[in-house]
């Protein structure tokens, strides 16, 4: 089916022309693979890198075509500046956005009501940095915020599960979207808008295409804080967070184990790389105390994320223990900050958000300089 949708989608973009009569965008050989999930069509455009103000409304054009073919709900389309032979790869020609507030002192447009961003981050997958991202966000929110959550991840969203999130967003007008309130948060997240079992296959165009969207294109209206759920590692995401917005903050997730921590290792050098602040490291699955007998074991190690903040002279904002209790309630979708605020669960994410909270009264009044993203 989606094969067939596909082929319809390429027979309409024939009749999308490009500037000066040179042919359409198929003859000419523009068009990415097209990706067709749960009904959306994901493409770009591979244009010279001199033209790319031109083809803006080839791209536009080429949304609606693709949005307007039987059997495809909706289409992002992003232009992407084509290599020349013996040059460095240009950046990807950004899409429009709605118009941004006064830019911040770092240089770039933050979000419209959105006070600051903050990134929560992992070297790996598999360390509960989703889940920390929930509570974190939560806990932020008793400390009296208006607080959002972004579920960055794209390749493996999983907000909607956390949060028991199960309708679909709406629109706004048509050009933006009504982020889904759940336990006082705003959140957005790619799992809303297509089946959870639908695989999630990104160029990397599409990646800062369809972020810039989430971010920009979200009526998320007045915010304390919005706390993205970062993809784990040092990729397409990470960079494209760090060059649209201005980040406040970035928080790393990691366990106490060796090989956990040389991947945060590599996530918190990215972050300074491109000199975002980083507020600190969380250790989660820090121990196991056994329910029956209230002996405590170092499963994975203990203190190594404490010992690797103190090495690397970053904040260590607290352990997060390995819990049944945590592990069933995010399952179900009703995290502990929220669903059992007086436990001894959501006592340790509150104290980790009010060390978050410091850190950032900490880092605001620093004189911290744009990044410089240098595509190589």
């Amino acid at each position: 089916m989606n094969t067939q949708i596909r082929d319809r989608i390429e027979a309409a973009l024939r009749g999308v022309e490009t500037p000066g009569g040179k042919g359409d965008v198929v003859s000419r050989r523009m068009v990415s693979q097209i990706i067709v999930a749960d009904g959306k069509a994901f493409f770009s455009l591979t244009v010279p890198a001199e033209e790319a103000n031109a083809f803006e409304a080839v791209r536009r054009r080429a949304e609606e075509v693709a949005a307007a073919v039987e059997g495809v709900s909706g289409a992002t389309v992003v232009l992407t500046a084509e290599r020349q032979a013996g040059s460095a790869p240009a950046a990807p020609a950004a899409r429009p956005a709605p118009p941004a507030p006064r830019p911040s002192s770092s240089g770039k447009p933050g979000i419209p009501g959105i006070d600051r961003i903050i990134a929560v981050a992992s070297g790996k997958g598999g360390v509960g940095k989703s889940t920390t991202a929930v509570n974190l966000a939560l806990g932020l929110q008793t400390l009296g915020l208006s607080v959002g959550l972004l579920d960055a991840d794209i390749y493996g969203p999983s907000v909607p599960r956390l949060l028991a999130i199960r309708e679909k967003p709406q629109s706004a007008g048509g050009r933006t979207i009504m982020p889904i309130e759940a336990y006082g948060l705003k959140a957005m997240s790619m799992g809303l808008l297509v089946e959870e079992e639908t695989p999630m296959i990104w160029r990397g165009p599409m990646v800062m295409s369809a972020l810039t969207q989430m971010l920009r294109e979200v009526e998320w209206g007045k915010l304390d804080i919005l706390v993205v759920d970062m993809p784990p590692g040092t990729g397409d995401a990470q960079l494209t967070m760090a060059q649209q917005v201005p980040l406040a903050g970035a928080v790393i997730v990691s366990t106490p184990q060796d090989l956990s921590l040389i991947d945060a290792r590599r996530g918190l050098a990215m972050f300074r790389k491109v000199d975002v602040p980083v507020l600190g490291i969380v250790e989660n699955m820090s121990y196991f105390v056994a329910p029956d007998t209230g002996k405590r074991y170092d499963i994975f190690g203990h203190g190594g994320a404490k010992a690797e903040a103190e090495r690397l002279g970053v904040p260590f904002l607290g352990e997060v223990p390995l819990e049944m209790t945590i592990r069933e309630t995010s399952d179900a979708g009703r995290p502990v900050v929220a669903t059992d605020p007086d436990g001894p669960h959501a006592k340790v994410y509150r104290a980790i958000a009010e060390e978050v909270s410091r850190q950032l009264e900490r880092v605001s009044h620093a004189n911290i300089k744009a990044p410089k993203i240098v595509f190589e």
